[in-house]
Order: C-alpha cells, then sequence, then structure tokens
C-alpha cells in the first residue's frame, strides 16, 4: 500500500478542490434567475422560482447529513469525501442538459446530496497536521471558500454573457471530473474504519442525540438557523436586485463584479471580526455585530443605483460572513471535550437550514418586490439574535444526578 501522504499534500488537494466546488456553486447562485426564463419561466414568476429551487434543494440534503459521518466512521473518510464531489459532477452536468425548470431543480437538488465533506476533509487534516500547523492549514482550506465565492461569479459573468449559462457549467462539470480523479489518487488518509457496532441509522441518531440532550445546544442550532436565514434570504435574491438596476448588454457580468465585490468583502471583514472576537470576547462580539447587522440590512433598500448598492452588499456581505465565523467559536464552546468533535460535524447545519428558511420566505416577499427582501432579513436577524442570546444562557449539559 501507499505510504500515508503528508499534510502538506492533504492541504494543497482539499484547498484546489474546495476552491473549484465553490467557485461552481457560486456561479450557478449567481447566475440561475438570469438563465431561468430560458427554461420558460416567466419573468414575473422568476422571484418564486429562484426561492422554490433554492430552498427545495436544501430540503433534500438534509436528511441525509448525519449518515455521512455515520457512513465515514465505517468505511473510511476518503470515499465519503470524494462523494460530494461526484455528485457535484452529476448535478453540474444534469444543469446543463435540463430540458425544463422541473430537471433544473432536480439537478439543484442532488448537489445537495454532497453536505458534509467540509467537516470530514478538517477531521482528516488534523490527524496528519502537526499540532503547531494545524491552525495554518485548517485557514488555508477554509479561506478556498471566500475565493471561489469571490472568483466564481466575477470569472463566470463574462464567459456566461459571451457563450452562455450551459457552456459556463460544462466547464464546471469537466473541472469537477479533474478533481475527483486528483482526489481519488492523489493522497492516503490514515484512517481506520470502525468495526460494524450497531446500524447505520442508530450511529447516524447518536450524533443528533448529542445535540438534542444539551440545554444550549438544543436552543443554539434553531437559533442560529433564524440569525443566518437573513443572509441567505438576501444573497440569493442580489443578482435579481443587480438585473434590476443594471441596463447595459451584459448583465451576468454585472451579477459577477457585485458578488466579486460581496466576496471581497469576506475577505476583509472576516479576519478583522475574527481579531476583535479574541480581544473583546466570542459572545460579546456576536451579540454586538449582529445587532450592527440588522440595522445595516436596511441599508440596499434604499439604493437605486448600481454604484451605492454594490457598497452596501459589500458590507453587509462581510459583516454577515464575519459573524458566521464567530458562531463556529460559540458551537465549540457550547459542546464538551467529549462530544466536541461530533457536534462540530454539524457546525454548517445552521447555513444549510438557512438556505431553507431564507429562501422559502424570499419566494413570497420578492414576489411583491426584490427590494423587501433586504428588510425581510433585518428582522429574521433581530429575532435570531433574541433567540441567541436566549440559548447562550442555557447551560451545555444537564448535570449528572
Amino acid at each position: 500500500m501507499r505510504p500515508i501522504s503528508g499534510w502538506v499534500r492533504m492541504t494543497i488537494l482539499f484547498t484546489i478542490a474546495g476552491f473549484f466546488e465553490v467557485a461552481a456553486y457560486g456561479q450557478i447562485t449567481a447566475f440561475t434567475p438570469l438563465y431561468l426564463p430560458r427554461l420558460g419561466v416567466e419573468l414575473s414568476a422568476v422571484p418564486f422560482w429562484v426561492g422554490a429551487i433554492t430552498s427545495f434543494s436544501s430540503v433534500v440534503g438534509l436528511p441525509f447529513l448525519p449518515f455521512w459521518g455515520a457512513l465515514a466512521d465505517r468505511y473510511g473518510r476518503k470515499p465519503l469525501i470524494i462523494r460530494s464531489f461526484v455528485a457535484a459532477f452529476a448535478a453540474l452536468a444534469l444543469t446543463v442538459l435540463a430540458p425544463n425548470v422541473w430537471v433544473f431543480t432536480f439537478a439543484r437538488a442532488v448537489q445537495s446530496l454532497g453536505l458534509g465533506n467540509t467537516g470530514l476533509i478538517l477531521a482528516t487534516l488534523a490527524e496528519r497536521t502537526p499540532p503547531a500547523r494545524i491552525a495554518f492549514a485548517f485557514g488555508v482550506v477554509n479561506g478556498a471558500n471566500p475565493l471561489g465565492g469571490f472568483l466564481g461569479p466575477l470569472v463566470g459573468g463574462p464567459v456566461m454573457d459571451r457563450f452562455g449559462f450551459p457552456i459556463l457549467i460544462a466547464a464546471d462539470a469537466a473541472i469537477m471530473t479533474v478533481v475527483v480523479v486528483m482526489l481519488a489518487f492523489g493522497y492516503r488518509d490514515g484512517f481506520v474504519p470502525r468495526p460494524a457496532g450497531g446500524s447505520l441509522l442508530r450511529m447516524a441518531g447518536d450524533g443528533i442525540l448529542l445535540i438534542v440532550r444539551s440545554p444550549r445546544l438544543r436552543a443554539l442550532f434553531p437559533a442560529l438557523f433564524l440569525l443566518f436565514a437573513g443572509w441567505m434570504l438576501a444573497f440569493i435574491y442580489v443578482p435579481l436586485v443587480v438585473a434590476r438596476l443594471y441596463t447595459g448588454s451584459d448583465p451576468a457580468t454585472a451579477v459577477g463584479i457585485v458578488l466579486g465585490a460581496g466576496g471581497l468583502g469576506i475577505f476583509v471583514a472576516s479576519p478583522v471580526i475574527g481579531a476583535i472576537a479574541d480581544r473583546f470576547g466570542k459572545a460579546r462580539t456576536l451579540f454586538a455585530g449582529c445587532a450592527v447587522l440588522a440595522a445595516v440590512w436596511s441599508i440596499p433598500f434604499f439604493t437605486r443605483e448600481l454604484l451605492p448598492f454594490t457598497v452596501a452588499w459589500t458590507v453587509v456581505n462581510g459583516l454577515a460572513a464575519g459573524l458566521f465565523s464567530v458562531s463556529f467559536t460559540m458551537l465549540s464552546a457550547s459542546a464538551t471535550d467529549a462530544t466536541r468533535g461530533r457536534v462540530m460535524t454539524f457546525a454548517y447545519v445552521p447555513t444549510n437550514i438557512g438556505f431553507v428558511i431564507g429562501p422559502a420566505i424570499g419566494s413570497v416577499v420578492a414576489s411583491v418586490d426584490v427590494f423587501l427582501v433586504f428588510p425581510a432579513a433585518a428582522v429574521l436577524t433581530t429575532l435570531g439574535l433574541a433567540a441567541v442570546i436566549y440559548a447562550w444562557r442555557q447551560p451545555v449539559a444537564i448535570a449528572n444526578p
């Protein structure tokens, strides 16, 4: 057998794979509103379908999330990591071939079967990386997400304007094929699967019970769902806002620039907010930051020109993403040492649920006026902040009798 790969090799491979996956997903999200009329959707119905497609596709993948960790424990992490990129390839290929909005929606649902790979990737890295370099390795791999979210729409916009949406997504599917091959043959980890010890259903349920039995986690997860639903709601409707404000001949390029600016906001805001949280406390930073976020969410509503809207979106998107990163530390602090690893497997679930709650609300609100998604985001953030403050006051675990 090949020797176990070094952490540097794994870090490089996982970073490249994550970058292209997020870039492809960013392009799908950015340009779906512009492409739906080509699938027979009336312009007046586009806001409803944008929300409905996003919400439905997110729901489909959630029931499978607890099983990915159980399957990884039984059969190994590498097959389950590769599984997510295979799902991305299948979804992208089906998107290219979709003849109508129904097949297109199904393709988006297939993409959600790739949920849960980030936790497995970080767990694999943690086992091979020297303790003094773990934070660095995690930072590099996690940095692929905002970089992909920044460059994906920025590069994809001109491609879509010149060659069309199917060509752009076909190129993403081809790249994803290379990523699958690269991961399959590019490294070998040292994880030894556990012997079968109960059904997969029981193994998956054990992870959920860790959350249900903790008073704080039981309240914190739903609170975070609500807190970040506003961000997800606003995010998916930015392309439609740009299409309303932009009057030129390259709408996809304009969408890519605005979303790219939002990604740039993440680069700037996330480390600054992280430093503030280290200095003044994670909980205090999250509470104060979300209060500010709730106040500034309405600013994009009052912008009726593209440049002011781009500036406003850059600010609120960077602030929301930075606070989302701080929420990870609250989840970690709300788990015991013995349960922290399994609890953090669900760390991205608030975003996944947010992609259900937010777009479901947005499909109704945006049908009236697409700009109303920003006041709606402010309301959701305010409600979520109150719920998070309540959850933080709960005990981490029930005391032993």
